[in-house]
């Protein structure tokens, strides 16, 4: 049963709350004085530089004659464009995962040996301790897969030999055996909610060691265990193009920032879980399905661009959908002109709604990502140019493979668990010092008054 306070204590807490939203208000101005970058961002959105990397490189524009000039998004691991990698192993008709994953941990292509005792190495890393589905897994479920997902990791520290050492090797090997484990935390962790929130029979498949990544969350995930190859190829290329980007964005710097305190693996990937369960972060795609289901629903014609670009009007009006004022999926924090990962992942969703019977949703699809930026330049002061990012194709994938909502996010995990584990040896190794940004504090001083003076 969940645990419930009394009203009287729920009243309480709430007179309380007051005071923190009285006594937390910080002028807007003082940021303008103060020159302080919110969110580590200037007003072009261009990121105050906190650290270097060779694992990942996100560029979306170039320095001419000192002015900033945007240009088509870039996306580097380990300095390869993302679109070379994935075009390489969709040619030579391989699963990239795996392959991608060894880039990122060691900062090279493996040859054919070396892939193959990789994937070895990842089969051997998969197994989960005894009983812990049992025991840690099936007990009281959470009907957030990334609450449970972090329980998981949390919990596997108690089944660690060597959980404090920091020693590369030693890191490596917990970070191996995380990347791993991490489909069946969220998968197993999505039938026990399914079964003991819902009364769904429960299911629980065993991972096959000859299959990839995103083979094996098809088959676990569904009772029958049957996929097509398109979809497990399309499931692998999402994996590919989530796994990292850039040392900067939230939930790498969450890994870069616990790392550099010296902390235990662990506890550094649950915090970036905290940060990916974020609906501003890795929740975002849920956002952009909920967001095309009111739209379905809303406008008659499909085809209509002036109905659907009166919804996108509405929408950035706030008079629809959650009231918040945003076209979900449509905006970068860092790219302007354009997201590779949407570049390549839109070629890919076309083939799967083929497949689906479900060209009518990719044409609506379409025909938001082009109307969505001129509805925003009219409605909005912007400084940089709009448009769709991975999470705007990523959801619709998602709901064609028939994934549930409640895994959208782990998907999301799974894949940047790889680029937080680059990272996290990357910052044991290179840097040595805890990161410890500063805080201007704009409170006035006060005098000390007794409690018997006080009113």
């Amino acid at each position: 049963m969940p645990y419930k306070m009394k009203k009287e204590t729920l009243k309480d807490i709430a007179k309380l709350s007051e005071l923190c939203i009285c006594n937390d208000q910080i002028d807007p101005e003082l940021y303008t004085k103060y020159e302080v970058k919110r969110g580590l961002r200037d007003i072009s959105g261009r990121g105050v530089l906190a650290g270097l990397t060779e694992i990942g490189e996100v560029r979306s524009y170039i320095i001419q004659e000192s002015e900033m000039i945007p240009c088509e998004g870039k996306l580097f691991y380990r300095g390869m464009d993302i679109e070379a990698l994935v075009d390489g192993f969709i040619k030579e008709d391989r699963f990239g995962y795996e392959e991608a994953t060894y880039l990122l941990l060691f900062g090279e292509l493996p040859d054919h040996q070396q892939l193959a005792d990789f994937k070895e190495l990842l089969a051997d890393c998969c197994t989960l301790p005894s009983s812990f589905v049992r025991d840690v897994i099936m007990k009281a479920p959470s009907p957030d897969m990334m609450n449970t997902l972090a329980r998981s990791v949390l919990t596997l520290y108690s089944y660690d030999p060597n959980p404090n050492d920091v020693s590369i090797p030693n890191v490596l090997r917990q970070s191996l055996q995380l990347i791993a484990q991490f489909p069946m935390l969220s998968v197993y962790g999505y039938q026990a909610y399914r079964h003991y929130k819902e009364g769904e029979s429960l299911v629980i498949h065993s991972p096959e060691r000859d299959k990839s990544a995103a083979e094996n969350i098809l088959m676990t995930l569904r009772p029958d265990k049957q996929y097509t190859a398109l979809e497990a190829k399309i499931l692998d290329v999402a994996l590919v193009l989530h796994m990292e980007h850039g040392g900067g964005n939230n939930s790498t710097f969450t890994t870069h920032v616990v790392s550099s305190s010296g902390t235990d693996t662990y506890s550094t990937i649950a915090a970036s879980l905290g940060s990916l369960k974020g609906p501003k972060h890795g929740g975002a795609n849920i956002k952009v399905t909920q967001m095309f289901e009111d739209l379905q629903k809303t406008v008659k014609d499909w085809d209509d661009e002036a109905e659907v670009e009166h919804y996108l009007t509405a929408l950035l009006r706030k008079e629809a959908f959650d009231h918040a004022g945003l076209i979900y999926g449509m905006g970068h924090a860092v790219y302007s002109i354009s997201d590779p990962r949407a570049n390549i992942f839109k070629g890919f969703v076309e083939k799967l709604s083929t497949e689906k019977g479900l060209e009518k949703e990719f044409r609506l699809y379409s025909l938001v990502e082009r109307l969505a930026p001129e509805v925003i330049a009219k409605e909005r002061r912007i400084y940089k140019g709009v448009s769709a990012n991975v999470d705007f194709y990523s959801g619709f994938v998602y709901s064609m493979l028939g994934l549930p909502e409640e895994l959208y996010t782990p998907i999301f995990a799974i894949a940047r668990i790889v680029g937080w584990s680059a990272h996290r040896i990357e910052e044991l190794i290179a840097s040595g010092k805890i990161i410890r940004p500063a805080y201007k504090s704009v409170a006035p001083h006060q005098v000390y008054v007794p409690l018997q003076d006080r009113k």
